[in-house]
């Protein structure tokens, strides 16, 4: 280990100096192969946080697929039905616990995890980096890697892919620092523990919260902590389905992780996942295909002279009404707020995704509407009186 690592550069090119650097004791990390920027590092350091309290609260191996220090997925091992896998492209692959966590963080949302930085909650082994070495990716970091992963990942990207390795047993001193304009921030790191006590004060009717959506209401929770904020997450089946990053209004949050979570469930109906694909098409261009596809947009993929990059044979449209009807059977998922709704519309756009248990803040003026909204649609709601604000 050492005390602190040169880098090329900051956030930009032009801001040089860069160095990661400790002022007491040396670095908890060693960098095993590549030449991490720092950007990889701030998505490298807080992404570890979310997998190693992911796995503290839920005993799962956890992953995460971080872009631009926020989240674009997050999962825990939760064994995975073979439409998952599909649409994952993990079908194909031998699983461990801990590649099916990185399969579904990776797979929630692919357009967002393009070039994403990677945390594991454990040792990586030679599935998981089997998974990440077909992905285009920017680096992993992990408590360790068995020689196989190791091997495996210090071939990918003709030998630059950066691989970190952290000191699990690291632990940040309570106070934390943060230069602004020349100006020093003081404050004692969040080490709020996010577990099931939280999901204690239930002011709607329908107080009944099973299981598997505690567990998905506690991912989301801790998703939340490592988002940029405002920040909403929508959750399901042991993954993040939907995040909603640094909107400055929440119901706007609302929308976009409410969207994503749509597309997630859209790309499960038969006509997407049997679309007559092309043989040896490109990954990304298969990703934002589908994305077009499903959008009001069909027309860009779907034109005379342009389906025939992509597909066999011309598919069929989507419809309006199909997506519709299709998005009407998704039910159960679950939704954490950074920060409390100050409106029932926010809940309104979470019906429409299937949104069956909420848990936030509560201690808005409008708490009565927002809670009348929820009794409306016999959703259970959870008031954790904590606030997970995080820049």
């Amino acid at each position: 280990m050492a005390k602190e690592l040169e880098l090329k550069y900051g956030c930009n090119p032009n801001q040089k100096p860069a160095r990661i650097f400790m002022k007491e004791g040396e670095l908890p990390i060693e960098v095993l192969n590549g030449r991490p920027g720092y950007i990889n590092l701030l998505d490298a350091f807080n992404s570890w946080q979310l997998v190693k309290e992911l796995k503290e609260a839920t005993g799962l191996p956890a992953a995460a697929s971080f872009k631009h220090v926020s989240p674009a997925g997050a999962a825990v091992a939760v064994e995975m039905n073979e439409t998952l896998k599909k649409i994952y492209f993990v079908d194909d692959v031998k699983l461990s616990p801990l590649a099916t966590a990185y399969a579904r963080a990776r797979g929630a949302d692919r357009m967002s995890s393009y070039g994403d930085f990677i945390a594991l909650s454990d040792t990586c082994d030679e599935e998981t980096a089997r998974i990440i070495n077909r992905e285009v990716s920017d680096g992993v970091i992990a408590p360790d890697y068995t020689p196989e992963a190791l091997e495996i990942l210090k071939n990918k990207r003709k030998g630059t892919y950066n691989v970190i390795k952290i000191d699990p047993a690291y632990r940040p001193a309570p106070i934390e620092h943060k230069d602004v304009f020349g100006i020093t921030f003081e404050q004692g790191r969040n080490e709020l523990k996010i577990d099931e006590s939280l999901l204690k004060e239930m002011p709607t009717q329908n107080k009944e919260i099973p299981a598997d959506a505690k567990r998905d209401l506690i991912i989301a929770l801790i998703t939340l902590k490592y988002t940029q904020s405002n920040s909403v997450c929508y959750a399901k089946d042991g993954q993040a389905i939907g995040i909603g990053a640094g909107q400055q209004s929440r119901i706007h949050c609302t929308r976009l992780a409410g969207n994503k979570a749509d597309i997630w469930y859209l790309r499960q109906h038969p006509k997407v996942m049997n679309l007559p694909w092309i043989d040896k098409i490109r990954r990304a261009d298969r990703d934002n295909t589908i994305d077009v596809y499903i959008s009001e947009d069909h027309d860009d993929v779907l034109a005379d002279g342009v389906w025939q990059q992509f597909f066999t044979e011309k598919p069929a449209i989507l419809t309006r009404e199909e997506k519709r009807t299709w998005l009407d059977t998704m039910t159960g998922v679950a939704l954490g707020s950074d920060a409390f709704f100050p409106f029932g519309d926010n809940i309104e756009r979470a019906h429409k995704s299937g949104v069956s248990y909420i848990a936030q803040p509560g201690g808005s003026v409008r708490d009565d509407h927002v809670i009348g909204t929820c009794d409306k649609y016999n959703m259970a709601m959870a008031f954790t009186g904590i606030r997970l604000f995080h820049h």
